[in-house]
């Protein structure tokens, strides 16, 4: 690539950070520029630090997944960005290269294709894990047969998974800066869709399908 990659890392949890830190540091074409622990943070940063490359966890605290990759694709849409989520399922990697993201890992990836992954999406490449590729192109197949989650808009499966985790509505709202009024539509909505009837079976639909842990 010529010269380093300023590269920003944001992830709410210190371990993973030093992970990162320490997978980072010793490769030559990367300058760790900065660290943010929350969705408002990783926006100050960017304006701050101006990084080349972003490594964002989808599950900030705050504006996080979809909505904030929509924010930074808005505000500053040189950097690159590569996603990573516990979540190994592929609708969220999905959603996340449709709003911007270059390319997607999951958080139990080797060192060696994290920083292959880097690499790629700082030179202008796209990377998505060899397996959720795989299964993209067959559900791209399949589309016909679509499960229910995957037709929710990108807001209300970001309430969804919110909800699914155990978060509460007006936190939610909180985080998003929304009213409690919007969010509960939101649910609502996913309720319909999913044709749900209570919390405990939303919960246990995003369990069955592997959507939160």
């Amino acid at each position: 690539m010529g010269s380093t990659v300023p590269t920003l890392i944001a992830d709410d949890h210190e371990l993973v950070l030093e992970g990162i830190r320490h997978i980072l540091a010793p490769a030559p074409d990367f300058e760790l520029v900065g660290e943010a622990r929350d969705g408002w943070e990783t926006l100050e940063r960017l304006r701050s630090a101006r990084p080349r490359l972003l490594l964002m966890d989808l599950s900030l605290p705050g504006p996080h997944g979809v909505d904030l990759l929509k924010r930074i694709r808005a505000e500053f849409p040189p950097v690159r960005i590569l996603a990573f989520s516990l979540n190994n399922e592929s609708q969220t990697a999905a959603r996340a290269l449709r709003a911007g993201a270059a390319g997607y890992l999951s958080k139990d990836c080797k060192p060696a294709e994290l920083l292959l992954a880097a690499r790629k999406v700082a030179a202008g490449e796209h990377y998505l894990d060899p397996e959720l590729a795989g299964r993209l192109v067959f559900e791209a197949l399949l589309s016909e047969e679509r499960q229910p989650h995957e037709l929710l808009s990108d807001k209300e499966y970001e309430i969804f998974l919110r909800v699914a985790g155990g978060a509460a509505l007006n936190d939610i709202a909180g985080e998003l800066k929304v009213s409690s009024k919007t969010v509960s539509t939101h649910k609502a909505r996913v309720m319909q869709k999913l044709g749900l009837a209570s919390n405990a079976d939303l919960v246990r639909y995003a369990l069955k399908r592997g959507l939160v842990n």
